[in-house]
C-alpha cells in the first residue's frame, strides 16, 4: 500500500458559501456526483515535463484552471471502433467492477480531449494515428461534437477511424467534496500528443489554454503568475491553490518530480481516490486530502 500523507489545501472562494452552509445545517446527504473524465496531456521539454492547462468559465468542479475534461455523455455508450486494451482491462486498471462505466470513462476522456484541444487519440489501426487535426474541417467536427450535433462515433466512423485506447494511461479518481453544490466523480488519464497533432482552443468556446512547465508552476504556486497570465477576472491575483482542485495540484507535483514523459507514464499506480474533507485549521476552513506520497526520492512539499 502507498504511504498516505495528510495534505491541507486552500478552500476555493466559490466553495466558501457551500462549506459554511454544510457546517451550519449539519452534514446532509451529498448531491449526486456526475461522472466525468479528464486527460493530462504531456510533452517533454528541455526544462522538464509540460502539461496543457485550460481556463474553465463558471464554477467548474474540475477547477478554474484544469486539464481538458468534462462530464460523460449518453453518446459515450455508442458502438465505435476500438483498438487497444479492452473495457474489462480498463475496469481492472480503475479498480471498478462496472465494465460499462469504465468504457464510458475511456470514450469520454478521448471525446473531451478532442473537443477541448483537437488532439484525437484515434487511428485506422494499431500502428497509426490520425494526423493534421488542425484543419478547419476538423475544427467543424470538434464544434459539432461539443454542441452535440454529431457524436464522436459518427466523426470516427465517417473517416474509418477507431479509438486508440492504448494511448491512454489511467491515473487517479478525484471526487468533489461532499458539500459542493456541483460535484464530479472524475477519472483522470494521461496521454502524449500523437505525431502531427498540436493542441488548440475550440472555436467560440475556448478562452485560454497553453502548455505549462509543471516544475515552474509548482515552484511559483504561492505567486499569482499563472492566474495573471490566464488574465480572467477570477484568476488574476490568485495563487495556484485557488485555481486548481487539489487533485490537479497533486498531479502537477508528481509531474514536476518525474524525469520525463516515459518515467511518468510507466510509474506503477494502484487505483486511488482523492476525496477531500472539510476541516477547520486555526480558525480557517480548509480541504484535507489523503494523498499517496510521491515516488521514493521525490521531494514532497507538505503544507
Amino acid at each position: 500500500m502507498p504511504h498516505l500523507a495528510r495534505r491541507l489545501f486552500a478552500l476555493p472562494q466559490d466553495l466558501e458559501g457551500a462549506a459554511q452552509s454544510w457546517l451550519e445545517h449539519g452534514e446532509r446527504t451529498p448531491r449526486a456526483a456526475r461522472y466525468a473524465s479528464s486527460v493530462v496531456l504531456l510533452q517533454d521539454s528541455p526544462t522538464g515535463l509540460e502539461t496543457w492547462l485550460g481556463y474553465r468559465p463558471g464554477s467548474s468542479p474540475l477547477g478554474v484552471l484544469a486539464f481538458p475534461g468534462g462530464s460523460l455523455d449518453p453518446a459515450d455508450d455508442d458502438a465505435m471502433g476500438w483498438l487497444g486494451p479492452s473495457p474489462q482491462h480498463w475496469a481492472e486498471q480503475m479498480g471498478t467492477a462496472d465494465v460499462g462505466l469504465a468504457r464510458r470513462h475511456v470514450v469520454g476522456a478521448i471525446r473531451e480531449l478532442f473537443e477541448e484541444t483537437g488532439v484525437l487519440l484515434a487511428g485506422p489501426d494499431m500502428s497509426n494515428t490520425v494526423e493534421a487535426t488542425s484543419t478547419s474541417e476538423w475544427m467543424r467536427a470538434r464544434v459539432a461534437v461539443a454542441d452535440q450535433e454529431k457524436t464522436l462515433a459518427q466523426v470516427l466512423g465517417k473517416r474509418g477511424l477507431s479509438l486508440r485506447t492504448d494511448l491512454l494511461k489511467s491515473l487517479v479518481n478525484w471526487r468533489s467534496p461532499d458539500f459542493a453544490h456541483r460535484r464530479f466523480d472524475t477519472r483522470y488519464f494521461a496521454a502524449t500528443v500523437p505525431l502531427g497533432q498540436e493542441p488548440s482552443l475550440l472555436d467560440g468556446k475556448g478562452v485560454w489554454g497553453r502548455w505549462v512547465n509543471a516544475a515552474h508552476v509548482v515552484q511559483e504556486r504561492n505567486s499569482s503568475a499563472l492566474g495573471d497570465e490566464a488574465g480572467q477576472e477570477n484568476t488574476v491575483g490568485r495563487p495556484l491553490g485557488e485555481l486548481l482542485v487539489p487533485g490537479s495540484e497533486i498531479m502537477l507535483e508528481k509531474m514536476a518530480a518525474a524525469n520525463g514523459c516515459i518515467a511518468y507514464l510507466s510509474y506503477k499506480r494502484k487505483p486511488h481516490v482523492y476525496q477531500p474533507t472539510l476541516v477547520e485549521e486555526d480558525g480557517r476552513l480548509m480541504l484535507e486530502v489523503e494523498a499517496a506520497k510521491t515516488v521514493a526520492g521525490d521531494h514532497q512539499r507538505e503544507r
